[in-house]
């Protein structure tokens, strides 16, 4: 009998592990600009919320706290501007990436059934496909595709890897069409907080869904905005005919945020100085990233918001790979998130300012 592992293809970051050895050994030490993880502190009040909530003996809800849905649906209202959201329309999840990937085994998905994403994107969207054995394809425009049999329509703005924001006009298009045609929308907005050059728009917008939220689910994280990748927090929002028998589904399975993680989430969407104190970081980050790699001979395309900046030589992104780690600087190449990436690479914002300032230094010589 074939294996799960046997479906999936290989880790792709097992690949880059011989370019951080050579980055790793520049005199000055790496500067790995590669997986995008948040190196800046937890907030002060979201660790002193995790504390308090240290005493928790008892098993968490796979639903949340009533807390903890009034924390989800007010920070929907009040950021994304959503309407008429209740706790039926919200669901935590253990992170995203748990999601992502076991979402179209969680939906009965499988052989003949088919899921869609972006042509450059977040490699697990395929593996969710894989490990579902449902079928896979990749689009540059959703509404070209055959619907027969598209059952789950993955969209990401701001987009993973390249930046790219979906307007508002864009984002309704797709959605009369996906409605049309019965096709589930699942929108990954993980990003949602960070744009620089363009205003991201969420799926759960009036403007962009007409009052309901039939057929769409969007998908948040607080990995990047409130730096809690490690503590696995992200949640679901959308039509509530989808998240009720996800949530069935996720309490038979045990899939369930720690209560302790429930409450700092409750203090960290509560709380909007520390997001737009890690944005200014970010931002500045970003400016003499994206100078520095301009200067360099790099052309920087989309990036208009997320925590990359994707970049190109106009070669191969295994050449950029190598030559970057040349220098002590470790990238993300371009073909991870498929082969229209092959000739660019990923360049995270996530590292120090000293860190940041070292490669700054290091591409202008």
């Amino acid at each position: 009998m074939s294996s799960v592992s046997d479906r999936l293809p290989a880790f792709p970051w097992d690949k880059l592990e011989p370019y951080k050895k050579t980055a790793a050994a520049h005199p000055d030490g790496i500067v790995d600009l590669s997986v995008g993880t948040p190196v800046d502190p937890v907030p002060e009040l979201i660790q002193k919320a995790l504390v308090a909530a240290a005493d928790s003996p008892g098993y968490p809800t796979v639903w949340g706290t009533p807390e903890l849905r009034d924390a989800l649906t007010g920070w929907l209202e009040r950021r994304l501007g959503a309407r008429g959201v209740t706790h039926r329309h919200v669901l935590p999840i253990v992170g995203s990436k748990e999601l992502v990937a076991w979402l179209p085994t969680q939906l009965g998905l499988g052989p003949g059934d088919r899921v869609a994403y972006p042509r450059l994107a977040y490699p697990t969207y395929e593996v969710g496909a894989r490990l579902a054995r449902a079928d896979h394809e990749a689009y540059d425009d959703p509404t070209e595709l055959d619907p027969a049999g598209l059952k789950l329509l993955w969209l990401n703005s701001p987009s993973n890897p390249t930046g790219r924001v979906l307007d508002k006009a864009e984002l309704t298009r797709i959605v009369a069409w996906a409605r049309e045609h019965g096709v589930l929308v699942f929108s990954d907005e993980c990003y949602i907080e960070l744009g620089w050059e363009a205003e991201p728009v969420s799926v759960l917008h009036p403007d962009v869904n007409g009052g309901s939220y039939e057929g769409i689910v969007s998908v948040h994280s607080l990995s990047k905005r409130s730096n809690l990748a490690g503590y696995r927090a992200a949640f679901l929002a959308g039509d509530p005919a989808v998240l009720g028998p996800l949530l069935e589904i996720r309490k038979h399975g045990g899939m369930m945020t720690s209560a302790p993680t429930q409450a700092a989430v409750v203090a960290a969407l509560g709380d909007d100085v520390h997001v737009r104190e890690q944005r200014e970081r970010y931002a500045s980050r970003r400016t003499l990233l994206r100078d520095a790699l301009l200067g360099n001979g790099f052309r920087i395309e989309h990036s208009e918001a997320s925590l990359y900046l994707w970049a190109t030589r106009d070669e191969s992104c295994w050449t950029t790979v190598s030559r970057l780690a040349d220098l002590g600087i470790l990238v993300a190449p371009g073909d991870f998130y498929g082969t229209a990436g092959e000739k660019f690479v990923r360049v995270a914002l996530t590292a120090t300012d000293e860190r940041v300032r070292a490669a700054v230094e290091r591409l202008a010589r």
